[in-house]
């Protein structure tokens, strides 16, 4: 099947100026910079000390909120790509239109994709301008890997986002499966390996723990940015657990790559259907 990529760009314009139009760009943007402040100037309060510290504390920080806050904000922004359009009765006039089911997809995904990468870019970026008179290359290099890595994080959920908005068969059940899906992958699946760790006690899965770290994109992404890091990387235990040929910063990319298509391509296979 042919693939246009004009008309996958058009959709794509359309999602992104609608995000920008009603404003969820600037506020999911000014969260970001907001939090990101806050950590860079108050995270070391607990040792009575303000003001930033370390790129190193401050990065470890920055990955502990963002696990929680960016899968959530993508799980919300796409969970409804597809099945809201569907419920409005609008996917149907769409699909009349002379595009393909797989054009209608990719382009609401890269609109969305666009949208949130420039809210992650923008946040986290206005902090790192603020923060660079204190930082030097090699902090300024951690920290663009820590926005890069948050936005691969981003659209690994927004792809299982779409995925879900594909299957569910309303926006009741696609929301309930988003927060579903947010709460597996950020709360429940770490404390399911460190509840089968203490049960065996550590004899039948401490070899394969760092494999089964890898099916969470949240785990990845948190490897990605805590194990570059020597001062905090104790702090988290990974040094331990974590091999560090496996931990290599291409080898995690391409793994968090893989979460972005694979959930998008079960989503096309499932929407052609």
């Amino acid at each position: 099947m042919n693939v246009e990529p004009h008309q996958i760009a058009t959709i794509a314009a359309k999602e992104f100026w609608d995000r920008l139009r009603n404003r969820w760009v600037l506020a999911v943007a000014l969260v970001f910079t907001a939090f990101a402040l806050v950590i860079a100037y108050f995270g070391a309060a607990q040792q009575g000390v303000i003001g930033f510290q370390s790129i190193d504390v401050t990065i470890a920080s920055l990955v502990s909120l963002a696990i929680y806050l960016i899968p959530l904000i993508a799980l919300i922004l796409g969970f409804d790509a597809i099945v809201g359009e569907r419920e409005r009765g609008s996917l149907d006039l769409l699909l009349s239109l002379p595009i393909t089911r797989l054009e209608l997809l990719l382009g609401k995904y890269c609109g969305l994709a666009a949208a949130l990468a420039f809210s992650t870019i923008a946040g986290f970026g206005l902090v790192g301008v603020l923060l660079a008179v204190k930082l030097d290359t090699s902090a300024l290099f951690h920290y663009a890997g820590f926005m890069v890595s948050a936005l691969l994080l981003g659209l690994s959920f927004l792809s299982l986002a779409v995925m879900v908005s594909v299957f569910a068969p309303d926006r009741t059940r696609a929301s309930g499966l988003a927060l579903a899906l947010w709460f597996f992958f950020v709360l429940v699946f770490d404390l399911l390996l460190l509840g089968a760790l203490v049960l065996t006690g550590g004899q039948y899965g401490g070899e394969i723990f760092p494999w089964l770290m890898l099916l969470n994109p949240a785990d990845v992404f948190r490897v990605l940015n805590i194990f570059s890091l020597d001062q905090v990387r104790t702090l988290y235990g990974l040094a331990t657990v974590f091999p560090e040929g496996l931990a290599a910063p291409w080898k995690l990319g391409l793994i968090m790559c893989a979460w972005i298509v694979a959930p998008l391509a079960l989503a096309a296979w499932r929407f052609k259907r």
